[in-house]
């Protein structure tokens, strides 16, 4: 079982800041967020199912990378962050 740490703009939209769910990959753990909580839907993922640019996944403290990110495997895994990044000027 991963946990799932959200930060606090997902808690926004109705989300715990801590999931406890089982995935393969960083995909259906993703699609699993957004079952629980629709929503999330394309906030973390674009149409064509890449993370969005502003969308931060830490695998065990590993950043997963954009676009393909979501092909992560999660075998052994104990805690995935998922953050969005602030931007502003």
């Amino acid at each position: 079982m991963l946990e799932v740490r959200l930060d606090a703009w997902m808690r926004e939209l109705g989300v715990r800041d801590v999931e406890r769910l089982d995935a393969s990959n960083v995909k259906e753990l993703l699609d699993e967020l957004e079952r629980r909580y629709p929503r999330l839907r394309l906030k973390l993922r674009d149409e064509t199912g890449g993370l969005r640019r502003y969308v931060r996944v830490f695998v065990d403290g590993e950043d997963a990378g954009r676009g393909d990110g979501t092909a992560v495997p999660l075998s052994g895994v104990h805690t995935v962050d998922i953050l969005h990044s602030i931007a502003g000027g």
